[in-house]
């Protein structure tokens, strides 16, 4: 059962792969729109991630945190009023990579 979760993972993985490869975005430039769209997962106001956190101000550490995506979700569902994201999408990867590369 578990090899086959993992093979599930892995082929939904390189299917999403394909999709941002083939829209022309990396998974990264992806994640930048994400951070950058104040409609992220439906949020009710005009906030975005970057409204509160411009050049990824105070998330230095936050890709170090074993709570990464919970972190993010208390974000979207709190401050900017939207609804949460599975950690396990590739959306949520894409914006954890994305928040991941302004402090590299």
């Amino acid at each position: 059962m578990r090899k086959q979760i993992w093979l599930a993972a892995v082929l939904v993985l390189f299917f999403a792969a394909g999709i941002a490869c083939a829209a022309g975005k990396s998974s990264e430039e992806v994640g930048q729109e994400m951070f950058n769209d104040p409609k992220l997962n439906g949020s009710a106001n005009e906030s975005s991630c970057n409204s509160c956190h411009a050049g990824g101000k105070g998330l230095e550490n936050a890709a170090a945190n074993k709570k990464f995506s919970k972190m993010i979700n208390n974000c979207l569902i709190t401050r900017m009023e939207g609804e949460k994201l599975d950690g396990r999408t590739v959306s949520m990867k894409s914006l954890k990579m994305y928040i991941q590369s302004l402090h590299n």
